[in-house]
């Protein structure tokens, strides 16, 4: 985990609200951006439980979006914004996106597939490393997540 830039935060408060956005609408309040060449060209939000899709999460969302901008799945030079810390699936779509650099607020020591449960950004059998960055606004990420679990509960 490296110090964040002013741009990486400037991205995450984007992505951030993207996550309030999706509480409005009753989701897990996770947000993401694609970032090329200083430009969004695509954002996210959870929509799984309004699509009645598990993988609609807003990595994937994103994800889905910046390919038909570019038109290509493959993401090369972007750079992914997320508030938490992505899953397994999420995971295994950047890294065959070929996004070159995954920036992350939260932490997900259950379920996060980058550097907790997992370490999918650094493991030597997959055929593309990603860079990272985590913990970008993580108080304010961690914050959105634990009051909307804390009213679910």
């Amino acid at each position: 985990m490296k110090v964040s830039s002013t741009k990486d935060e400037l991205w995450m408060r984007y992505a951030f609200r993207l996550a309030q956005r999706a509480e409005e609408q009753g989701e897990v309040p996770v947000g993401a951006i694609v970032v090329k060449d200083d430009q969004c060209i695509a954002e996210g939000w959870n929509m799984s439980i309004a699509t009645h899709d598990p993988t609609a999460h807003a990595e994937m969302v994103a994800l889905r979006k910046a390919g038909l901008v570019m038109e290509n799945y493959r993401l090369c030079q972007s750079t992914l914004y997320v508030t938490l810390e992505p899953c397994v699936m999420c995971m295994g779509a950047i890294i065959h996106a070929r996004v070159k650099r995954l920036v992350f607020g939260a932490f997900d020591p259950k379920r996060g597939a980058v550097c907790n449960a997992l370490s999918l950004a650094n493991t030597s059998f997959l055929n593309h490393q990603i860079s990272w960055d985590g913990g970008v606004l993580e108080m304010e990420c961690s914050e959105l997540l634990k009051c909307f679990f804390r009213v679910r509960r």
